[in-house]
């Protein structure tokens, strides 16, 4: 038999919280995988507003003749790359942040910094978006909302992108959260520390350009 000590009660403690944290971390990929998805085929989208926006410029020009409905679906496709592709960029890392302060720091206050704003920024701002835009949404499409534009486009829909975009950036930040707990707890390797190292090469690099510059010179 083996004893019971205060070491086995961490350890087991420590057991459950690392298979409880991999059952977590199985959701965060399942999470991981749709956005990414989602924000890959929409980012298609792009090319598409540009496509319609030539064409409705090319036969205004050519023909005299204009659509509020071309005009408007400009707007609609831009608004969704915004709204749904919004949590692939925070998975990838990709959104604004102060780069020269946060490369600053110790990876350990990062890795804090992430999480603090993922629990007391993130996910209280998408749930507020989320409380506002399903009654915006539903509002407009009991009342089947058109445009106020001659030959505009449906308004519901595209008052439906606020709450989608919502739902999809309040669980990435869940996963975020359950990825920064399991790099904080070891489980997982950790991308800032990848990203200092891709930068230190950088800057040994360009030194080494400098130095090579400097000693070609005549």
């Amino acid at each position: 038999m083996v004893p019971v000590t205060a070491d086995n009660h961490r350890g087991n403690g420590r057991v459950r919280g690392g298979s409880s944290l991999q059952a977590l971390l199985s959701l965060s990929r399942v999470i991981d995988a749709l956005n990414t998805r989602i924000g890959r085929w929409l980012s298609w989208l792009i090319l598409v507003a540009v496509v319609v926006s030539s064409a409705n410029a090319t036969v205004r020009k050519v023909f005299d003749v204009s659509s509020n409905a071309y005009l408007e679906l400009q707007w609609v496709l831009f608004g969704i790359v915004f709204l749904l592709c919004a949590p692939w960029t925070l998975l990838d890392n990709e959104h604004i942040r102060i780069d020269i302060i946060n490369h600053m720091l110790p990876l350990k206050v990062r890795s804090w910094i992430d999480m603090i704003g993922h629990v007391f920024f993130l996910l209280p701002f998408t749930l507020i978006l989320l409380w506002d835009s399903i009654p915006f949404f539903l509002t407009s499409f009991e009342q089947n909302e058109q445009s106020l534009s001659a030959g505009g486009l449906p308004q519901w829909p595209t008052k439906s992108l606020i709450m989608i975009g919502a739902a999809l950036l309040f669980i990435q930040g869940i996963s975020e959260i359950i990825k920064r707990a399991a790099i904080m707890r070891g489980l997982m390797p950790d991308p800032n520390e990848r990203a200092i190292s891709a930068q230190e090469a950088a800057e040994l690099e360009a030194a080494r350009l400098a130095t090579q510059i400097a000693g070609d010179k005549p």
